[in-house]
């Protein structure tokens, strides 16, 4: 019996062996075939870039350029590739389309301002291929200087940080802000009388408002969220999200859409029904871009914006951004003649209806000024 089950174990262990070799011969067969395969696809599938093909070229490219200016652009076709069309776009906007790589005029005529994207996106054997180049648009005109002179004074309450302010009728509504004392407030502009005050939740810094169909629309700071009030009742009624803005600043409305600083050089336009940022403007004056836009109001047809720290109003174009006009009012402080130790800068416009009249304060302010506007 002994022997019988060695015989057995031999021949079982045999049987293993054998097993194990055919299937490590299986197991190099199948490796080697993946190899085959990994590196068979790997050499179809590589991957052309963009650049490796095609370039952007601007023919006497210069760093900046104006709304009135054009520059001629085509496609440098480094391996002579097959090319089926080219379709130019800047940022978003197509403005060109052609099946050939002959020079193309880019008008900037109607282009905003700032720095600009111009893509290429090249059509060829069925694939798409992108390239671009940075265009730095400025405005192509000088801004015009203004003056003021003081029409009215009226009492101001020195305990607002004045960030938002605008009429409607003869009634002024104001928003101010500070965390744990921020508030919305209807006012008599003329005894400066607050008649009604509502308080934000301490964790909220109250910025910009405006009014539009019977609606308050109240920014604030840093909590990326808007409120919306009954234009008679002050009751809050709702409130919104911002999307790609950094903060939330000033605001405005043309009686259809809403304008919205967030503290950079953008002034973002706001769908009136849904809230949404839809587009934007960059300020841009013939030399540099303006940051820190704030408070602002919509005078005639344009913008007017407040510059943080800056004792000035830019007159803004809405449709590219352009700075048309500053209004100088640097000398407008010294006549606060309640000082305290928190009064700040000058922030806060609002328009009545009345040809070059603006009603101008700042924070923590004893004074709003009733002010004419004279050119220089």
């Amino acid at each position: 019996m002994k022997i019988l089950k060695c015989a057995m174990g031999l021949i079982n262990n045999k049987y293993l062996a054998e097993k194990f070799i055919k299937t490590m011969k299986l197991f190099k067969l199948l490796l080697l075939a993946n190899l085959a395969l990994f590196f068979f696809i790997s050499c179809e599938v590589k991957v052309t870039s963009a650049n490796d093909l095609f370039d952007l070229t601007i023919k006497d490219a210069k760093k900046k350029y104006t709304p009135n200016d054009g520059f001629l652009v085509f496609i440098n076709n480094k391996k002579n590739s097959p090319i089926d069309s080219v379709v130019y776009y800047m940022n978003e906007e197509k403005i060109i389309s052609s099946k050939d790589l002959s020079e193309k005029m880019i008008n900037l005529k109607n282009q905003k301002l700032g720095n600009r994207s111009l893509i290429a996106k090249v059509y060829s054997e069925g694939t798409e291929y992108k390239v671009s180049k940075k265009v730095r648009v400025l405005s192509s005109i000088i801004p015009k200087l203004y003056t003021y002179t003081i029409l009215e004074e009226y009492p101001h309450d020195t305990a607002a940080y004045t960030q938002g302010l605008e009429f409607s009728n003869d009634t002024l509504y104001e928003s101010t802000g500070q965390y744990k004392n921020s508030t919305l407030r209807k006012t008599d502009y003329k005894t400066g009388a607050v008649l009604t005050t509502i308080p934000l939740a301490d964790a909220y810094f109250a910025e910009g408002l405006t009014i539009l169909n019977d609606k308050i629309y109240q920014l604030t700071w840093r909590e990326k969220t808007g409120f919306i009030y009954d234009l008679k009742t002050l009751k809050k009624t709702g409130s919104f999200v911002y999307g790609k803005s950094l903060e939330g600043w000033g605001l405005c409305q043309d009686g259809t859409s809403i304008f919205k600083s967030d503290g950079t050089q953008k002034i973002w336009k706001l769908n009136a029904n849904t809230l949404a940022e839809e587009d934007y403007i960059e300020m841009y004056t013939n030399s540099s871009k303006i940051k820190s836009v704030n408070e602002l109001e919509w005078v005639e047809g344009k913008i007017y914006a407040n510059i943080y720290l800056k004792d000035a109003i830019a007159i803004v174009n809405p449709k590219n951004g352009a700075v048309e006009g500053v209004i100088d009012l640097t000398t407008l402080k010294n006549k606060v003649t309640v000082k305290s130790p928190d009064d700040e800068v000058l922030n806060g416009i609002a328009y009545k209806g009345e040809p070059n009249i603006l009603y101008i304060t700042g924070k923590n302010w004893n004074k709003l000024f009733k002010i004419k506007i004279i050119e220089k």
